[in-house]
């Protein structure tokens, strides 16, 4: 028998259906269950009842559907904790008095040779890879003495180069003023010119200058 039904739904019939879609979700149900038994309540199918729970009812229960959900989950673990509980340790109905005197004891893991082998491998790198850090860093503090020092002597022929550079200037002035005052020196004046010294012999052979170059 096919269910349809053509009316609209009601307020008792979107109350069911709201009932029975939280309920289905405390028991840990789902909700394609309860649309299939509000369908065969209602005489509806439960395509219907699951359109008309997420378009119209499910957003007026949201804080209900919530409630629910925790609901389900308590009850979960309550189960849990319950069936716990009934378990039995299961306890050997004969013993042997050997077995009974000796004490119990917390079995240790076992280690096999080739976990003992790959620990020393490990730490035979580990131990390696250290000393090569500490060689490194060695290196590199002899490698930044040398330099400090290459340095240090760097800035000393420096300081001497400059101070070479100063004298050698103060050379180049003295001479530079030499030069000038020479220059100065023959340099002619407007008014005058250079005459050659001129000489006489006198009348015992020996030569005399004339003055201003003139024959007296």
């Amino acid at each position: 028998m096919v269910k349809v039904r053509q009316d609209a739904w009601s307020h008792e019939d979107d109350l069911l259906l709201a009932e029975t879609v939280l309920r289905h979700i405390r028991e840990g149900s789902t909700q394609l269950n309860a649309f299939e038994e509000v369908g065969d309540k209602l005489n509806r199918t439960s395509a219907a009842c699951g359109f008309r729970w997420n378009a119209e009812v499910r957003e007026k229960y949201d804080s209900a559907i919530d409630l629910a959900k925790r609901q389900r989950k308590e009850k979960k673990r309550a189960n849990a904790v319950k069936t716990t509980k009934t378990r039995q340790p299961v306890v050997p109905v004969m013993q042997n008095a050997e077995e009974e005197e000796q004490p119990q004891t917390m079995e240790e893991p076992s280690i096999t040779m080739d976990t003992v082998i790959r620990y020393l491998k490990q730490v035979k790198r580990d131990y390696y890879a250290s000393n090569q850090s500490k060689l490194s860093l060695e290196q590199m503090q002899k490698e930044n003495a040398m330099l400090k020092e290459h340095v240090s002597n760097l800035e000393k022929k420096l300081e001497s180069t400059e101070k070479q550079f100063a004298t050698v200037q103060e050379d180049y002035q003295v001479f530079m003023q030499i030069m000038e005052r020479a220059r100065k020196m023959t340099v002619l004046d407007d008014q005058g010119t250079i005459q050659s010294p001129a000489f006489r012999m006198d009348k015992n052979g020996n030569l005399q200058q004339v003055a201003n170059g003139t024959n007296q």
